[in-house]
């Protein structure tokens, strides 16, 4: 990117990380997956490396549009290695999902200016995230959870507003099909079973608790946390672990100091002292178990995610 007096490279910089957490937040909730987030705002980055500071009028509005767009196509390219799984005879196309969704009729019931609750649109794309398009996605995160305006939206998805909202009030509908309630609730029980297996170092208990095939990911903050506290009974993170039975062994009498949390509205843990929330464990469940476990101390991770202590 070629620097001016007025848009040197540091300069841009300080700029883009005003606005990271914002961008974090939106590929966060599109994508459904922090290390997936991290992606796009790195390639959001890259990208602005790239282009002419000087041609960029609103730098904010630019980032949006240009993640929004990196989010539309790590969706598509997921799709299509899902679509290459089903097409294999050995694969069963993934996991069913942890709640039943409805299909709506149609949209007649779900008017288009009235949007979802914040804590229930995290719960419900938790459930219906890989049933939305790409595009049905962005309309609706960037509506219901950034509030930008439809007229703001469609040069994002290349459609016009009335197609964006269109798209936002067809994702909206099938949301609406899940139980938030009971999912919340399920989700709530099974993070909390999980702590109280993991106190009391009930490995049988865990194992009931993991998918066989859970996948355990840790950032390096996270990593280095647990490392210098594991001889007070940190759990042993390591950057990626792999199955129900290594997993276990991770947390297994090593969660003294981890409680329940809201992390964006969804039921999850955090390694808190105090009133202070050291690190997250997001939850992902599939099937009644856990499938993922995503742990984050980063600070910048943790300052784009609205996290609650319970």
């Amino acid at each position: 990117m070629p620097e001016t007096p007025t848009a040197a490279l540091d300069d841009i910089a300080a700029e883009f990380m005003t606005h990271r957490a914002k961008l974090y937040a939106i590929a966060y909730r599109a994508l459904g997956s922090p290390w997936s987030a991290d992606d796009a705002v790195q390639e959001t980055w890259v990208r602005l490396q790239r282009s002419d500071a000087r041609a960029i009028a609103n730098l904010e509005a630019w980032l949006t549009t240009v993640v929004s767009r990196v989010c539309i196509d790590m969706i598509r390219q997921q799709v299509s290695w899902r679509e290459d799984l089903d097409d294999d005879p050995g694969s069963n196309g993934g996991a069913a999902a942890d709640t039943a969704v409805a299909t709506p009729a149609s949209d007649a019931s779900d008017p288009f200016d009235v949007v979802m609750r914040a804590e229930d649109l995290a719960v419900a794309m938790q459930v219906v995230l890989d049933t939305l398009g790409p595009l049905e996605r962005l309309a609706l995160v960037l509506h219901d959870v950034f509030a930008l305006s439809y007229d703001d939206i469609a040069p994002i998805v290349e459609r016009t507003p009335v197609a964006a909202r269109q798209m936002a009030s067809r994702a909206r509908a099938r949301l609406r099909g899940v139980d938030v309630a009971q999912t919340r609730e399920r989700q709530d029980a099974a993070t909390g079973a999980f702590l109280d297996a993991a106190r009391k170092g009930d490995f049988g208990r865990l194992l009931q608790l993991l998918d066989p095939d859970i996948e355990l990911r840790s950032d390096e903050a996270a990593v280095a946390l647990a490392a210098d506290g594991a001889e007070y009974g940190a759990p042993l993170l390591d950057g990626r672990v792999n199955g129900a039975d290594a997993v276990a062994r991770v947390f297994a009498g090593r969660a003294e100091l981890t409680r329940l949390v809201w992390v964006e509205n969804v039921p999850a843990a955090a390694y808190v002292t105090g009133d202070t929330i050291h690190a997250v464990y997001l939850v992902t469940f599939s099937s009644g178990r856990i499938v993922a476990l995503d742990v984050l101390a980063d600070p910048t991770s943790l300052s784009a995610l609205s996290a609650e202590v319970r």
